[in-house]
């Protein structure tokens, strides 16, 4: 075998040896220029080529067929904006909030009760009507779950909060009692963009699950996306000073102090329905790889519209993610109970977006 497989190989390669040396030969008698030219076109067909390889695989990823069982497990989240607590909403609407949650999966509702402050600290007077709230869903929808939305930009990137100075990671672990005390189940964070490694933001989840320990309530995350190819988020904060994603490692350490992580899985630059569904499929799989069994992993869907590079609203549709994540689900840990998905926002949210979302995952 071994010698009939050595007459094969130097079969083949003899044209590859007639090749290269007729090419070497060429290349010598080029001008330089000529070579330069060669040269720097092979160099930007490499990247190009890597470039095309990776769509085409997630083309691939959106592929083949969707499981029964890859639907919800009554875990399911929405983020609610923050007229819910300002004093804009009234007992009608709450009545309309129970009857578009009637029938689905949804679970927790992340209800915007910031913004901190950038040292940390919670103004009472940015949700004068947060009790209010929470005494009301509870008495109205005592099965539903009532996490308060807290967040800021953070620094380097942005003017915001400093997690890596202990003080304000003090006043946010304030600011966590703070709005338990007004009968919220849990505290949600969706503090951006924290840079994988931030040692402050893992030291704030350390401490604020301290915190909601002590009040029998829940902690959870908005999480970035997980590294589409290794070291993207390296390549991305060199090239341009912006953090968009988290290394699987980093995602997994967050991930580990926490008690729901969801991940925000809309703003891709995906400009296809297939390539977003594929996406969505493969973050998907890596989120599930990264987060402990006993974590709610819930991904986020894009109840909303937008056009632009970062997210074309023709691509990153309800339909196509919930499709992604039933793969993903599939492919990687199709019977996990901890799984959900979470809605991205419901003051942007269409009849359409919600007729997907039902008619895809709740069945």
């Amino acid at each position: 075998m071994r010698t009939s497989a050595g007459r094969v190989g130097r079969a083949l390669a003899a044209p590859l040896r007639t090749f290269w040396g007729a090419f070497r030969a060429r290349w010598r008698g080029w001008p330089r220029w000529v070579r330069a030219l060669v040269a720097l076109a092979l160099a930007a067909a490499v990247p190009v080529a890597a470039i095309g390889a990776a769509f085409v695989a997630l083309r691939l990823e959106y592929t083949g067929d969707v499981s029964a069982e890859a639907r919800t497990r009554g875990r399911d989240a929405i983020w609610l904006g923050h007229a819910w607590v300002d004093g804009r909403k009234t007992d009608a609407d709450v009545a309309a909030l129970a009857q578009q949650l009637a029938g689905t999966g949804i679970r927790d509702l992340y209800v915007h009760t910031g913004p901190l402050e950038h040292d940390g600290s919670l103004q009472p007077s940015v949700h004068p009507r947060a009790r209010w709230f929470t005494d009301t869903l509870h008495r109205e929808l005592p099965q539903i779950r009532l996490q308060s939305w807290l967040g800021n930009e953070v620094k380097p990137e942005k003017d915001g909060l400093d997690l890596e100075d202990a003080p304000t990671r003090d006043r946010v672990a304030a600011s966590a009692r703070q709005v338990l005390d007004l009968g919220f189940d849990g505290v949600h964070f969706d503090m951006e963009p924290i840079r994988p490694g931030s040692h402050g933001w893992l030291a704030l989840l350390d401490q604020v699950r301290a915190v909601t320990a002590e009040h029998g309530a829940k902690l959870s995350v908005a999480a970035p996306q997980i590294d589409p190819l290794p070291g993207l988020h390296s390549a991305g904060i060199a090239l341009t000073g912006h953090g968009k994603w988290w290394d699987q490692a980093y995602f997994a350490e967050t991930a580990r102090r926490v008690d729901q992580i969801a991940v925000m899985s809309y703003d891709t630059s995906m400009q296809t329905e297939p390539l977003y569904g594929g996406y969505v499929a493969q973050q998907t799989e890596l989120a599930l790889e990264a987060t402990p069994k006993d974590v709610d992993l819930l991904m986020g869907l894009p109840f909303y519209w937008d056009d632009t590079w970062a997210h074309r609203g023709s691509a990153e549709t309800v339909t196509a993610a919930v499709r992604g994540v039933r793969l993903g689900l599939g492919r990687r840990d199709l019977r996990r109970p901890n799984f959900g998905v979470a809605l991205y926002v419901d003051f942007a949210a269409t009849p359409e977006h919600w007729a997907a979302y039902r008619r895809g995952w709740v069945g």
